[in-house]
């Protein structure tokens, strides 16, 4: 405590000295005096202007500490040092984020100041209670979709398991129940669709965003991807692209440059940028939504169809119903880390080969009737 001069207030333990504030102007800085546990407590309560301190309010801070409702100054310091020595849920998102890639740190980021930190963040992972998770989970699902509750129920996994992972501390005593998502969307156009589709990209102003749609047509590549294909990665020579730069499927892939994207990619404007479709700058562009989904507009599409990632379910889908590209080659196509996301085409496929077969069973049938036509008419010669 500062040798000062202390002024009495009206209020019993509550005093003050004369102080400077931030700005140079003079401030009252208010004490509080009281017994705890039989030990004489004097510790300051706050400063008139930054606290907006009161005699009064002093005062009550005094009854509030001595009846154990808030923790003594000290109390508050030895909880923040044994707080900085816990590796509670904030402790590990602040590691979290600062060993990840940017990609999809906002949305995380919203996840967890909004539902997580709220619920979690001053608890380590094995305080966290089953019950806890579940009245999260069943909350959330009254107004939230499956697949948001699903991706925060996923975050909190993340954050936990590169705890773990980094030996910072101990996991979840129980596993994460999921909400079931069905999100296995397959969009498809008819023939109609598509014609509008390609009449509004040829007549779009906008080159680039044209070309961009033209490309996810010609070779189902993700949005993601082409924000990142660099002219280095288009190999006209061997015919390939190579689809780098922590692709979705996590590792570097290449798929075929079919002659309708070479074509495309040798008639495109270069602007000096190393990327095909650059951004603002020449710089790697991120967003492209406004102009596809006008020419989504202007085709008279569905609105709940998504101008790129839809034309991705298009290609995929006139590969899988022409019936000659098997479901294993359309997967590394469509670079599927898993068969699994390829499955969802199956149906189509199945139906091309039904064609196929009644095909091949109307060509057998004629022939029969044919071979029994012909012996009927021999047998009415015979007789």
């Amino acid at each position: 405590m500062p040798k000062q001069q202390r002024y009495k207030t009206n209020y019993p333990g509550v005093f003050f000295i004369e102080g400077t504030s931030a700005g140079g102007k003079s401030e009252r800085i208010y004490y509080i005096v009281y017994r705890k546990h039989g030990k004489l407590i004097e510790e300051k309560a706050g400063r008139q202007f930054k606290d907006d301190m009161i005699p009064a309010r002093a005062s009550k801070v005094r009854t509030q500490r001595i009846e154990g409702d808030l923790p003594t100054n000290r109390e508050r310091r030895e909880a923040a040092n044994q707080s900085q020595e816990l590796w509670t849920i904030n402790r590990l998102w602040e590691e979290y984020i600062g060993n990840r890639p940017m990609k999809g740190i906002a949305q995380d980021r919203c996840r967890f100041e909004k539902y997580i930190q709220l619920v979690w963040g001053n608890k380590e992972p094995h305080e966290i209670l089953p019950l806890e998770v579940d009245r999260l989970r069943l909350r959330s699902l009254k107004d939230k979709a499956p697949q948001t509750v699903k991706n925060t129920l996923a975050l909190l996994r993340r954050i936990v398991n590169f705890g773990v992972r980094k030996r910072l501390c101990q996991s979840l005593t129980f596993t994460i129940e999921m909400p079931n998502v069905n999100n296995l969307k397959t969009e498809d156009l008819n023939p109609e669709q598509l014609t509008a589709l390609l009449e509004a990209i040829e007549q779009d102003p906008n080159i680039q965003a044209s070309n961009f749609m033209r490309m996810v047509l010609f070779t189902g590549m993700r949005r993601g991807e082409l924000f990142k294909l660099r002219w280095e990665d288009v190999d006209f020579d061997r015919g390939f692209i190579h689809i780098r730069w922590d692709p979705k499927g996590g590792q570097d892939q290449k798929i075929p440059l079919n002659q309708p994207a070479r074509d495309l990619l040798q008639n495109h404007p270069r602007s000096g940028s190393a990327y095909v479709f650059p951004g603002r700058g020449g710089r790697q562009r991120v967003d492209i939504n406004k102009q596809v989904n006008r020419i989504k507009n202007q085709a008279g599409l569905p609105k709940d169809f998504r101008a790129l990632h839809g034309l991705r379910h298009v290609y995929a889908s006139m590969l899988a119903s022409s019936g000659q590209v098997d479901l294993f080659v359309l997967q590394k196509l469509l670079t599927h880390k898993s068969a699994a996301m390829t499955q969802r085409y199956a149906h189509l496929r199945d139906d091309a080969l039904k064609q196929a077969s009644n095909i091949a069973g109307a060509i057998i049938k004629k022939a029969t009737n044919c071979i029994g036509n012909n012996k009927l008419d021999e047998l009415r010669k015979n007789k």
